[in-house]
Order: structure tokens, then sequence, then C-alpha cells
């Protein structure tokens, strides 16, 4: 009965032993000679941020054992493993630490795993830093540089911030990441991350031996072909070429946020983030964006676009047009006209191309244009050049031999390839550049001879009626109050110009007295026209942040589209220096002033709501309903105006897109819009679809909601922004605590939580997961519509934790504060 008792008593404190490693033991960041870390006591970081100790990936199996270093306070999240191939059995595992190096032993005889110094040490120490890293070194010497041994030269399937992916020349060191095997089992598996290789440096992912997607090389800002990884608000990519060392990292903004990127079980390579609010990890981004970020999928000398869609480059054409047809791409194209080195090769630029696989530096880096040309036309076997800077020196100049190999089309921020081709091609090209000339010099003659046939004529006539023409329809658009559901059938593309007279005349000479408003354009101005029509008057000026192409693009856009939930543009005026969008002017001003005013008036839910239905009918209208498709990209508060009926009108085109009917996606490398209210795939990567849009306005809706600003909320219980208290609120069960204060009791609970509930949808972290405009209508409109669970928001910390700064020196409106409006974020 004593045996049984006391074997009971040995198998409780077994397996409490086994447990993970928040019931174990805490031995400080350091380890010195003649300690030993045993299985369930752990090495943690000075700053409480990484532990070191044993742990199974299995936490339900204590039989295989592995010392490795994970985050603290969070679920088991593993970032580096000491012995992945060899596991320890049972709880026999310990780290010993000797006075020349330390070993991992297992039944404490048998060293499984350990690492020794060349030379003799004074005081050796193994120390757990607060960025994740184990370093071996001497205790009095903390300089990186004086590391004998660190765990960030020996990566597994993470890459933390400051950890390098790459290469130390001076020993051949080769640092590149590993996926596991399975999700319990820590083994090397079949997928490997790697930078690659060191002369003109790509990132590549291998499964084996076997390439499966690969970006780069890099540009000076990016690996050519990635979208995702380039400098943004929170992420800061760095690449570092020198003799000794070549490698690839990057920072977080932001010290506070837990972030890294790992390689998948299934070859993903993901950039996560920790979510407080959700208890996990979010992914932010996925490299491989689509199928033509597989390798090679159109063969040599493709170009994939989206779809994948693979296309021959002009002057090739399909290797088997019969494959081709078949949607059989694998054996690529071919050239038109074969090269003849010495008899007039010449060059042909594509621009907005990930560049090809395969690429050598020239022997003389730091070349321009022309030089870098010379050296690959002399060399037969070169069959395109350009200039990149990879190493930071302005300049290099990378050849290609051979086929060109895995190429796409990258509009959105690719790079310029110069191809070589042949005599006949380049005399083909030209001929069909001089004959576009000859049609257009023929074209401006007969052009030309007609108009002096004709302006002695009718000239003075058609100045007449041009003038009586935009008059009647300043005075027809004074007296028409009609309702804009749809676009007129018949469109006079015409904008009509009023003269720089009329204009002074109407705003008193632009009188401050008269000024209604500040934005990113310049000021605005109200006032009446001889007809007695109120107008409003965006005048641009000349330090505006925005500029002729934001003035061109609002005038194209406005002009073509019709509804009662946009603004109306009666005309413009460009004389001289000057250059104005002449406007229906709104009593009401915009919405920013409802909401966010010390002295607002009070808005009733039923205002609230009818508001929010018309910005919503406006934008289903500029997605789906009008003939163009407009991605506006800067919806907010302040560009929300109010008639006198407080009907809601959608504002400043100024950085709108026109897409085509079958595009659903564009990047850009000039990420324009307001923080608070782009959406992460915008902010961080330039990509921006119908989506962006709904994003932005899932913000405003809980903006409305709650009269609160997203971007400068504070509360005194977190510091989360207002996506984030909207999120946490929801969680928590307690959604109507959202509602602004000033709401009179008129409202229907259910229709507030739904309308948050809406909101929340709208600002879901990842792209595919919003709805639709027509979707969002739907749910709002309708009582018992089915509308699902939201989950996590993107971007619900507070703009001061991402390490940004709120103000401007610009002499930003006063009546947006705390807003701030990006017209430039290149990644150079």
């Amino acid at each position: 009965m004593g045996f049984s008792l006391f074997l009971s008593f040995c198998y409780i404190w077994l397996s409490s032993a086994s447990q993970t490693s928040t019931a174990a033991t805490v031995v400080s960041d350091i380890l010195r000679p003649n300690q030993v870390l045993k299985d369930g006591q752990n090495l943690v970081s000075s700053g409480q941020r990484f532990e070191l100790g044993f742990f199974s990936p299995d936490s339900s199996s204590s039989s295989n054992r592995y010392l490795g270093i994970s985050y603290k306070n969070i679920p088991l999240t593993v970032v580096w493993i000491a012995n992945r191939n060899n596991s320890i059995p049972g709880l026999s595992g310990s780290l010993s630490m000797g006075s020349n190096g330390f070993s991992l032993f297992a039944n404490s005889s048998v060293a499984i795993w350990s690492v020794n110094a060349t030379a003799v040490l004074k005081s050796p120490i193994l120390q757990l830093l607060d960025n994740g890293n184990l370093v071996f070194r001497e205790e009095n010497n903390g300089d990186s540089e004086g590391y004998i041994w660190q765990s960030f030269d020996y990566i597994t399937d993470t890459l933390l911030p400051d950890m390098k992916l790459g290469w130390k020349l001076r020993n051949g060191l080769h640092m590149y990441m590993r996926s596991w095997s399975s999700a319990n089992d820590p083994s090397v598996g079949e997928f490997s991350f790697s930078l690659d290789p060191p002369e003109t440096p790509q990132l590549v992912l291998r499964k084996g031996t076997q390439k499966r997607n690969r970006w780069g090389p890099w540009d000076g800002a990016r690996f050519s072909g990635s979208a995702a990884l380039r400098s943004n608000p929170v992420f800061i990519p760095m690449f570092n070429s020198s003799i000794e060392e070549v490698y690839y990292t990057f920072k977080i903004v932001d010290q506070s946020l837990l972030s890294r990127f790992v390689v998948t079980q299934d070859g993903l390579i993901q950039y996560l983030q920790w979510s407080k609010n959700s208890n996990e990890w979010a992914i932010m981004v996925t490299l491989q964006r689509d199928s033509c970020d597989s390798y090679m999928v159109c063969g040599p000398y493709g170009n994939c676009y989206d779809g994948p869609k693979c296309e021959c480059l002009n002057g090739f054409r399909p290797k088997s047009p019969v494959d081709w047809a078949r949607v059989d791409w694998s054996g690529g194209c071919v050239r038109k006209w074969e090269l003849d080195c010495g008899n007039g090769d010449g060059f042909v630029k594509y621009g907005g191309m990930k560049l090809p696989d395969n690429s050598h530096l020239a022997a003389s880096r730091n070349l321009s244009l022309e030089e870098c040309r010379s050296v690959c036309l002399g060399n037969c076997s070169c069959m395109a050049f350009t200039v990149i800077d990879i190493h930071g020196n302005g300049g290099d100049c990378v050849l290609w031999f051979d086929d060109l190999l895995d190429m796409r089309d990258f509009s959105g921020g690719g790079d310029d390839l110069y191809i070589r081709m042949a005599k006949e091609e380049l005399e083909a090209i030209a001929d069909a550049k001089r004959d576009r000339r000859v049609k257009v010099i023929v074209t401006s003659i007969i052009c030309s001879v007609t108009g002096m046939l004709l302006v002695g004529i009718i000239g003075w006539y058609t100045c007449r009626m041009r003038r009586a023409r935009r008059w009647r329809t300043a005075e027809s658009l004074n007296s028409s109050h009609r309702d804009f559901t749809e676009e007129t059938q018949e469109e006079d593309l015409e904008l009509p110009l009023f003269d720089l007279e009329t204009v002074s005349a109407a705003t008193d000479k632009f009188s401050f007295k008269n000024k209604i408003g500040q934005g990113g354009f310049g000021p605005v101005y109200k006032g009446v026209l001889p007809t007695g029509q109120e107008i409003a008057v965006k005048r641009l000026s000349q330090n505006s942040g925005q500029g002729i192409n934001e003035f061109k693009n609002e005038v194209i856009v406005i002009a073509k589209l019709q509804h009662r939930n946009l603004v109306k543009l009666l005309g413009c005026c460009i004389q001289r220096e000057e250059r104005m969008l002449i406007y229906e002017y709104l009593p009401n001003k915009s919405l920013d002033n409802f909401l966010f005013d010390e002295t607002r008036k009070k808005l009733t839910w039923k205002m609230r709501f009818d508001i929010v239905m018309g910005i919503a009918r406006g934008l289903l209208y500029l997605h789906q309903d009008s003939r163009l498709r407009i991605i506006h990209r800067d919806l907010k508060a302040s560009n929300i105006l109010l008639d006198n009926e407080m009907n809601p009108k959608i504002s400043d085109f100024g950085i709108a897109r026109i897409f085509g009917a079958e595009q659903t996606e564009q990047m850009t490398k000039r990420v324009m819009g307001t923080y608070g209210y782009m959406s992460p795939e915008y902010a961080m990567s330039g990509h921006f679809s119908v989506k962006s849009d709904v994003f932005s306005f899932g913000v405003l809706l809980l903006e409305i909601i709650s009269g609160k600003k997203n971007w400068g909320f504070y509360h005194p219980g977190h510091d989360l922004n207002l996506l984030g208290h909207a999120w946490k609120l929801w969680n928590e069960g307690k959604p109507l605590e959202l509602m602004d204060a000033l709401i009179d009791e008129s409202y229907s609970e259910n229709e507030v939580i739904r309308c948050i509930q809406v909101g929340l949808l709208c600002v879901q972290q990842r792209v595919e997961d919003r709805p639709t405009m027509s979707s969002v209508l739907l749910m709002l409109s309708t009582e018992n519509a089915m509308v699902r669970q939201p989950k996590e928001p993107g971007f619900v910390t507070e703009a001061s934790s991402m390490g940004m700064d709120t103000s401007s020196s610009s002499g930003k409106n006063p009546y947006t504060a705390n807003e701030v409006t990006v017209t430039i974020l290149d990644a150079r």
C-alpha cells in the first residue's frame, strides 16, 4: 500500500513538471559557468519579452522535448530551437554551461548539441537578449561584434526584427529559414527561404532544391516583384551589402508590437503581428499574392499578368502555339527574329516589370544607363540589362545572359528592363512609329487647314455661343433640384469655363470673410454669381500638397458623374496661374463640423442613419452603377458635405482612380490619403480596390455612431484607437457603449447594433472578409438581413503607439485637427 502511494506521488510530481513554461522556475537572463538549466526552468530576457526553456510542440505529450526560445506571456510561440532534429525523450533534458562553452544533454550524459569557443575565455556567459537573440560572449564585452556565438545566426522557421537573412562572407555562413515538418514536428521541413546569391541578392522559396517562388533582385527600395516588403508607417525593410556580409532584415516603428516572418509547413511566407484584443497572431501580409508569383509560370520570355494570364513580350511569339491555346504556357516564348550580334542588334525598353531570374552584376558596378548598355551590347550572350540601386551607391549595372526567366507584369511599381532585339525587330518598331508620326502629321495638317478656313467664319460666333451656353447652364443648375439617381442618358463632357473676373467678383476678390474652409487642395470660398446662385470655389494654392494632376483628375472624374449623393461640379476656371473648381454651395458644410467640433449641433439618430445610407448609396454608385468605376481613396468626414436638408454628398475626387470594367485591384508607389481611414493593404503595400473604400466607409460609420475620430481617439483604460475600442466593446457584449452621448433616445437598439456590426465587418483586416457596398446597403436597410460576425479590424492601435506624429507644420485646416493627410508615401 505504501509503495503504491509512493508511485502515485511520483506520477503527480512528474506530471506537474511536464506542464508548459508558465509554471517554470525563472533563472534570470544569464547562465554562468557550472550552472545548469533543467527541464522546468527558464532563462527570461531582461524586458520579460522572451524566454528560453524546454517545451513539447504537442502540449498533450511530453515524450519529445526541445530546447527553444519563445515569447513570454502569450500562448506558446516558438521562434528558435536548438535541437529541432534531435528531440529529448521525457523530461531528462538539461543545458549545462562550462568554462569554454555549453552543451545540451539528454539523460545527463548524452550530449546532443554543444557550442565551444576556440580560444580560452575569462568569464563566459550565455545570455538571452530582449530581441530574442541567445548570445554566448565574454561578460565584459557586450558589443555584438564580440559575440562568440548567437542564435540569430542559425534561423529556424522564424525571422524576427533585427535577425538577418543572408550571408556572412568572411566565414561563408548562410543564414536562411527552414519550415517545420508539421505543426507538432519542428524538424527541418521541405521548404527553405533564403537570400541568394550574394552578388545580386534575391529572395527565393524552395521546396527541396526546386524553386517555388522568387522575388528580386533588390532594387534599392524593395525586392523586384514584391508589393509588400517596402517601407510604410509600421514596417521598415533594410538591406545591407558589404565586403563582410550581405543580408536583409527589418525593423518595427513601434517597438512594443510583436511581429515576425514565418515560412509555414505549406510553403507560405507570412508576416504576422500579435493582436492583444483577439489574443492571436494576425496575418498582415502573405508574400505569395497570386499564381503569377509561382516560379516561371509563363516559361522563358513569357510575361505573367494577374489571373494568371501569360503573354509573350513584344518581339516574341509562343514557342508552341498549340500548347499556348490550351493554356499550357510552360514552354514560354521565342524570338520572332534571331539575333545577329555583329549586325545591328539593339535594345527595347519594357517598363513596370518584375526583373528576371539569374541576374549578374557587371564588373564595374556604378555605371550610367548608357555605359551599362554598351557593356551588354559588347557581349553577344547578354540578353538584357538595367541599372538599379542594389548596393546604395546610386546605381548598379545588372546583366542577364541566356533566356529571361520568371517575369511578370508589375505596372504598379516594377522596374525597367532593356531587352536585346534583332535589327529586323528594331526596324519594324521604327517603321510603326514612323507610320504613327505620319498619320499624326497628316491629321494635324488637315485639321490646321480646315481650322484656318473655318476660324474666320465661325470663330466669333462660336465664342459668343459658348459663353451664352455657360451662363444658361449655370442658370438651369440654379433653378433645378432634380434627383439624380442615375446618370443622364445624354452627357455633355465639356465642362463650363468661368473667367477669373467673374469668380473674383462672386467671392468679393477672395475676401477672408468669404473663406469657408481649407483642405489639401487649398482654400475654399463662398461666392454668389450674377444669377444669384450660391457657389463654393476651391482655389488651388501654390503650397498645396496636391497639384495640377489632382486638379485634372477631379475635373475628369466628377464631371462625368451625377448622383444625388455626390457633390455637383458646376465648372472650372483655368486662367493665368489660377486653377479653380466651382461647386454647388452646400450651406451645412462638412460632416466633421457636426461630429467632432466642440460646439457642434446635435445630430439625432435618424439624421445619422440617413447620412450613413446616403454615403453608402453614393459609394455604391461609384463602385458599381456609374459608367465609370471609381475608387475614391480619401473617404472621410471632412469630405462629406451636407446640403440644407442634411443630405450627404461625397466630395474631393482629387486622388480618385478610374477602374476598367474587369479590373478589381491596382497598386501605386504613391500612397495618398488620410491616416485613420486608409486600409491596411493600401497603407502598407499600395494596393487599393473597392474594398479600400469599404474600409474607409466602416471607419466613417463608427465615427458617425460614436461622435469620435478614429485618429486621435483617447480612452483612459487602454491605448486602442476607435476601431480597437469598438472591437473591444463588441467582444465584451457592450456595443451600445460606443454611442455618442448626444444622440437622443429615439433610436432603435437593434438598428444601432446592426450598424456597429456592419461597420466592424467593413474594417476587417483581410480584404476578402470585407463586404461589398451592395451587401452593406442590404444589411443596413433590411431589418432581418443575415449579418455575419466580424473578425478583428485592421490597424487597431493608436497613432502614437505607431510612433507617428499627428501634427502638421503646413498650416492644417483647424476643422480637421488630429488628421494626417498623406499626399506621397514613396518607398524610395
